[in-house]
């Protein structure tokens, strides 16, 4: 399964969802920065409700950033993969270096794209969107955030994902709906994508001014 870009992928996951949301709940789609935003614009036209922004990042090891060892929601909130940090001997100096880092990068998050801070979740049906998982930490992260903001119901939601990663993240959302899981031995996300440029700031508040023009 191979996507053309993140909107063709986005079309392609909302299509799939418009049958597995409960109405009652008010659903609200919450797209992870960056990349995920694009992918939760097309979900929440498709389903015609509201979307926003959840705000999580991945710890990445200090000697390979792209790998994560971990993710920390805006709460400070910490999640630790236990074998990679092990396994890369890092120490608590080092882990708490880089949560510094990125506690950093998601209050400058906030300030640029939710200026009306997080929306009221409160009993709703939340759905977590992103253009791909590959660990899942980040995506754990956020459904424990939404889940402390009294969402009701925690769906999370991919166009594509690893088998073994689908099955974790169940263990924390109510549901999980992947369009493809993929049994790849050497997983990543781009493979699954011709076009995986880098989604810049700019596009992403492009993306929620088109969505909330009141906002603008």
């Amino acid at each position: 399964m191979i996507f053309s870009d993140r909107t063709q992928a986005g079309k392609v996951l909302g299509e799939y969802l418009k049958d597995k949301i409960d109405r009652r709940l008010n659903p609200i789609v919450l797209g992870i920065p960056r990349g995920g935003v694009v992918v939760a614009k097309e979900v929440a036209k498709i389903l015609n409700v509201p979307m926003s922004l959840l705000i999580v990042r991945k710890l990445g090891v200090p000697q390979n950033p792209e790998l994560a060892f971990g993710a920390v929601d805006k709460d400070g909130e910490v999640y630790i993969d236990k074998k990679t940090v092990d396994y890369f001997r890092l120490s608590e100096d080092q882990i708490r270096k880089v949560v510094q880092e990125e506690m950093k990068k998601i209050r400058e998050r906030e300030k640029l794209f939710l200026k009306g801070g997080v929306p009221d979740l409160s009993g709703r049906e939340v759905i977590i969107v992103d253009d791909g998982i590959a660990t899942g930490y980040t995506v754990i992260a956020g459904v424990n955030f939404v889940k402390r903001r009294g969402a009701q119901k925690v769906i999370v939601a991919s166009p594509v994902c690893p088998a073994d990663t689908w099955k974790k993240i169940k263990e924390y959302a109510d549901e999980v709906f992947c369009y493809h899981v993929s049994h790849e031995p050497n997983f990543a996300v781009g493979m699954f994508y011709r076009d995986f440029r880098q989604v810049e700031d700019q596009e992403v508040l492009e993306l929620l001014q088109e969505l909330n023009p009141q906002d603008a």
